[in-house]
């Protein structure tokens, strides 16, 4: 190779060391020109195809002397010099150098690793995509789930004044539905392992829907209780893996789990508004066919959003590793380990109590404002406000709960809400009573929230949406279990017992939260190769 300007550059040369002298090694250095360079390189002069590249500058290089025997430490010091242009490799008397380019190796890794970078960033954005599409498919899933509970009330005296029917008689509506929640309960586990997350969500959003299709036409009252087991165990199954998904989030579960109770209680903040409009006899009817559209929505966003996978791919999708656990657990029967956890029964009857006392308020409230208060059919409005209180209060009391503590604040909200449901007892008074109901429905709002975070902390994780999806069913009859007994209560004492039972439920839950223990039991996680088959 010639370089382009013809002027000299230097290059190592190899002598043999005479014994007689004492130095190992001695450098020299001379200069030689490029032309020279090149001959010694190649043995040629010109430019032929695969030619390396030629020097532009003049450099001078040290001569490397060498003993008969070098020295490793010779060796590798006369290996390369890269940062003097020219890499030397030294095969017995022969020196072969070449041009180095200094920068052209880190360079490499430079880009390699921007490269890396790059895909990672992309890896994770698509991840995150994915992650909030996820969710806000299950947080549309719940708010259905709102807008069904929150139906309830405004339409209460209009089913009663459609059939004919007395306070005892329209409760069989909630027990009913009792049947389907505790179908769902038990049925889930079982259902989960043998079909997985995205079948038992298109299932769950498809017996609704069947219950409301059965509705529409308003036929006989036996077909309407018939459509309710429907609906509950649609219910039950749906709103056990919502929470049990958003629950098992390795990053911000807490706040999560707020917005998807925030997001049913937007729902049952919707629906009151739409009942209202339509509460006549005459357009019964209209509530349900509403209801069909929007859960055929719901199915069919279901089912193409997780296409009947199981929770484990959904996650792995989302970029979260699933909990390892002890084959001996995954052997072991599922009822038989989530039976026997003690807290499981004791955060399923606190979730009852608290779902039934919020739906009681929400759905007999309206019919307590008509009969005490002398209000009209607009007084369906203050389950709206109920239930706006409700989502309000699971996003703006956040703050509170982190500073206070979760546990503590809970004893807070509870008493604030008993001295306000003894107001709407006490106060005869309309406006005082709408408002105060609103409150109730503010302060009540992160209770569960809080409950579900708690257990997330206290249950084993290898179990936890099993034990999540029973606590969460079984609590949800209590949506129609204390609305029945309300309904009892008032054919016989009249709907002015409605609030000394409202009052009663509440301390009841501080009585369980007290005893509900504040530590696990459980290890925090396995460390074991096989994976628990999660649903």
């Amino acid at each position: 190779m010639v370089a382009a300007d013809g002027t000299r550059a230097s290059t190592p040369t190899l002598r043999r060391q005479d014994p007689s002298e004492t130095a190992p090694v001695e450098l020299e250095t001379r200069s030689v020109s490029s032309v020279e360079l090149n001959k010694r390189l190649h043995g040629r002069e010109g430019k032929g195809e695969g030619e390396r590249t030629s020097f532009t500058s003049p450099v001078t290089e040290p001569t490397i002397v060498l003993s008969e025997k070098p020295s490793a430490g010779a060796l590798r010091g006369s290996d390369t010099d890269s940062h003097k242009g020219i890499a030397y490799l030294v095969r017995g008397d022969d020196v072969e150098s070449a041009p180095s380019f200094p920068n052209s190796l880190p360079m490499s890794e430079e880009k390699e690793d921007s490269m890396t970078c790059a895909v990672f960033a992309e890896q994770n954005v698509a991840q995150s995509r994915k992650m909030k599409i996820h969710f806000a498919t299950l947080f549309f899933a719940e708010f259905m789930n709102g807008w069904n509970d929150g139906i309830i009330g405004p339409l209460l005296p209009v089913i009663q004044a459609y059939y004919g029917i007395n306070f005892a008689t329209v409760s069989l509506i909630f027990i009913f539905n009792t049947v389907g929640y505790l179908s769902g309960a038990f049925a889930n586990v079982y259902l989960t392992d043998r079909f997985g997350f995205g079948r038992i969500l298109v299932f769950g959003s498809m017996c609704q829907l069947a219950g409301y299709i059965i509705l529409a036409p308003v036929g006989p009252f036996p077909l309407m209780c018939l459509a309710f087991v429907l609906i509950g165990l649609g219910l039950s199954l749906q709103n056990a893996h919502c929470n049990g998904y958003v629950g098992s989030s390795r990053e911000n579960a807490s706040t999560k789990m707020n917005l998807l109770h925030a997001t049913y209680g937007f729902g049952a903040l919707v629906s009151p508004f739409v009942a209202t409009q339509l509460a006549q006899p005459k357009h019964l009817a209209i509530n349900y066919y509403i209801l069909v559209g929007l859960y055929i929505f719901n199915t069919l966003l279901l089912l193409v959003v997780f296409r009947g996978r199981r929770q484990t791919e959904i996650k792995a999708e989302e970029g979260e590793l699933e909990q390892r656990s002890d084959p001996k657990v995954v052997q072991t029967n599922k009822y038989k380990q989530i039976f026997r956890i003690r807290e499981v029964h004791v955060l399923a009857l606190w979730a009852l109590i608290y779902i039934g006392t919020e739906v009681t308020i929400g759905g007999w409230t309206v019919t307590y404002i008509q009969r005490e208060r002398n209000g009209n059919s607009s007084a369906g409005y203050i389950s709206s406000g109920f239930f706006g209180g409700l989502m309000m209060g699971r996003i703006l009391l956040l703050w509170l709960n982190r500073k206070i503590g979760e546990r503590r604040v809970f004893f807070l909200y509870a008493i604030i809400a008993i001295v306000l449901e003894v107001t709407v007892w006490m106060v005869p008074s309309l406006v005082e009573n709408a408002v105060a109901v609103a409150f109730v429905g503010l302060v009540l709002g992160p209770m569960y929230p809080i409950m579900m975070n708690h257990a997330s902390s206290i249950l084993p994780h290898w179990l936890f949406t099993g034990c999540v999806g029973y606590i969460a069913s079984i609590g949800q009859t209590g949506s129609a279990v204390l609305p029945f007994l309300t309904g009892l209560l008032a054919s016989k004492f009249g709907i002015v017992s409605l609030q000394p039972f409202i009052v009663s439920m509440m301390s009841a839950l501080i009585v369980i939260w007290a005893v509900i223990p504040t530590r696990a039991r459980y290890p925090a996680s396995l460390s074991s190769s096989t994976t628990l088959a999660a649903p």
